[in-house]
């Protein structure tokens, strides 16, 4: 190993702005279990298809629909 490199040359990463940050995100089982299956049958891995889900979404600008249905009684609301 040199004892000093020259870095004068060097130009910047033009792909920085697209490399990955990690993060923690609380996912529930069923939803792993649904991307690990589809990830096994493609053959890559299940954090990658999640990312090219959540890409497709973004580039697609998809929006997310919820509908949150009303209770009427506390037995509703428990389950």
């Amino acid at each position: 190993m040199r004892e000093e490199y020259d870095f004068s040359q060097s130009k910047r990463n033009p792909y920085a702005a697209k490399l990955k940050r990690q993060i923690t995100i609380r996912i529930d089982e069923d939803s792993i279990n649904y991307f690990k299956t589809i990830s096994g049958k493609i053959g890559i891995p299940y954090q990658n298809v999640i990312n090219l889900y959540l890409r497709d979404c973004a580039q697609s600008n998809r929006q997310l629909t919820l509908e949150w249905k009303q209770c009427h009684n506390a037995e509703e609301a428990t389950g």
